[in-house]
């Protein structure tokens, strides 16, 4: 049966804090504990800026509850430095570094990529011949790169899973048939990318699940997305659903601070348990 995947990008934000979301003087270090209880999936984005320790992944499943899914955006290394380019090595090192630890947990791998990146050679089509679709695919891979891993401990998965992969294009050139049926030949999503201004956006379904980022820039979504928006993405999503699509939906506002509220109230439209206790409150539309 097909699930429906809510929750923010991210779960350290200051503004969260001190009642906005998390409680007055809630720990830091159990932040993820309890946005991961409100919560059915989290956005993990500190994977973009460096590459993380199989530590860090061991503590992230640790923390969070059993039924939870977490999403992963893969290094900028790879997407804006070398813009693909030889990142065959990059890409090893990216896996092995402790994302398996993850397990079930594991969701869809974002690939975020800036707007000046455009569709005018062969590298996305080497690229995603080179994507790994399993765990056993990925051991292959690893294997070529073992005696040059950081952590070759980690180049043979526990368990053979599945991997999901979500393109974030913000390029016109993208966005053509073509290439939308090159990426439903290798069953990647195109990120449904709401909300951004400067961004073409395309309600286009090129894979078995749903990626959807709501970033919501400009005065319309200042507040975050009023309830018309929230009620029309909580429509969309059980359509979906109903289709048998997982449907993977992270709040990425530009007003950050309304995030954790959207998400929630997404949540309660579509009837998924957020597993906050029934008497634990909404945040307030309005931040601080």
């Amino acid at each position: 049966m097909a699930k429906a995947w809510i929750g923010v990008s991210g779960w350290t934000y200051p503004g969260w804090r001190g009642g906005v979301f998390y409680p007055e003087k809630h720990p830091q270090k159990r932040e993820l504990e309890y946005a991961s209880g409100r919560f059915t999936s989290i956005e993990i984005n500190g994977t973009f800026y460096s590459l993380q320790k199989p530590a860090s992944f061991q503590a992230w499943y640790d923390q969070t509850p059993e039924g939870f899914r977490f999403s992963v955006k893969a290094g900028q290394f790879m997407t804006h430095v070398r813009r693909l380019k030889d990142i065959e090595g990059p890409l090893a090192f990216f896996l092995a570094s402790g994302l398996f630890r993850l397990g079930e947990k594991l969701g869809p791998i974002l690939w975020q990529f800036p707007p000046n990146v455009m569709l005018k050679d062969d590298r996305f089509h080497r690229f995603l011949d080179l994507l790994p679709k399993s765990t056993r695919e990925a051991t292959r891979l690893l294997a070529r790169h073992k005696d040059r891993l950081r952590y070759p401990e980690e180049a043979e998965p526990p368990r053979h899973l599945p991997l999901r992969h979500a393109f974030e294009l913000r390029h016109k050139s993208f966005f053509d048939p073509k290439f939308f049926d090159l990426l439903r030949a290798h069953g990647v999503a195109l990120v449904l990318a709401h909300g951004a201004e400067k961004a073409p956006y395309a309600e286009e379904l090129t894979a078995d699940f749903i990626y959807a980022r709501l970033h919501g820039e400009g005065k319309r979504y200042a507040k975050g997305y009023p309830p018309v928006e929230l009620q029309a993405w909580a429509d969309r999503i059980r359509a979906w659903l109903k289709g048998g699509r997982d449907s993977h939906v992270y709040f990425s506002t530009e007003a950050k601070a309304h995030a954790p509220a959207c998400a929630l109230r997404l949540l309660a439209l579509l009837s998924v348990e957020a597993r906050r206790k029934q008497d634990d409150p909404l945040p307030p539309r309005s931040g601080r």
